[in-house]
């Protein structure tokens, strides 16, 4: 996990979303102590591909989905961790449950979640943030984008509850069970330099 600020008080979450519409940087919530999302990329993780895989992500699920129904999130739309006071920036959610139309800062039922990996947060997204993520009894995939090379992992949780895991690679087509949608990998990477910096 990245680390917390020091010397920083706990919050609330309603001192934590006022704190941090004053930042310039996102920030997660997690047992009421504050961790920088912005500072946890190290020197040699590649920015410019994180943030294009990104935009290609929620604009495929932008297209794909009804907004009357659907709501699509960036990184700008906090996840509430269910039965936790904790609030995370995943890379990109979805939700179509009407109880998260109500909420204007957050959703707290996502049928998708979506994490582009880089190599400083890969283990803290694949180990326990996705622990928190899956006592959500909503989230159907967990989608781990590389973004140093042309490989995604879904975890799918399937109607027994039961969480089974897909490696794609070039060549194939990624199932979103959750959202009815399959997609291309290389339309995902297109363009992309994926040499290692």
């Amino acid at each position: 996990m990245i680390a917390a600020k020091e010397n920083f008080p706990t919050l609330t979450p309603e001192e934590y979303f006022a704190w941090e519409e004053q930042q310039l940087e996102k920030h997660e919530l997690i047992n009421g102590r504050v961790y920088g999302v912005g500072q946890c990329y190290a020197r040699q993780d590649n920015r410019v591909n994180h943030s294009q895989i990104a935009v290609r992500l929620t604009t495929i699920l932008d297209h794909h989905l009804d907004p009357s129904c659907y709501i699509i999130g960036n990184s700008d739309l906090h996840v509430n961790v269910v039965g936790t006071q904790d609030y995370v920036h995943p890379d990109a959610s979805v939700t179509c449950n009407e109880r998260d139309h109500s909420t204007t800062q957050y959703i707290r039922y996502p049928c998708l979640i979506v994490e582009v990996l880089s190599p400083s947060t890969e283990a803290y997204d694949r180990g326990e943030k996705f622990r928190h993520y899956r006592q959500n009894p909503a989230l159907i995939d967990y989608l781990l984008v590389s973004s140093t090379g042309v490989a995604i992992d879904l975890y799918h949780k399937n109607n027994a509850g039961d969480w089974l895991i897909f490696n794609y690679q070039p060549g194939d087509a990624i199932a979103l069970k959750s959202i009815n949608l399959s997609v291309p990998i290389e339309q995902i990477y297109r363009g992309l330099n994926l040499t290692e910096s």
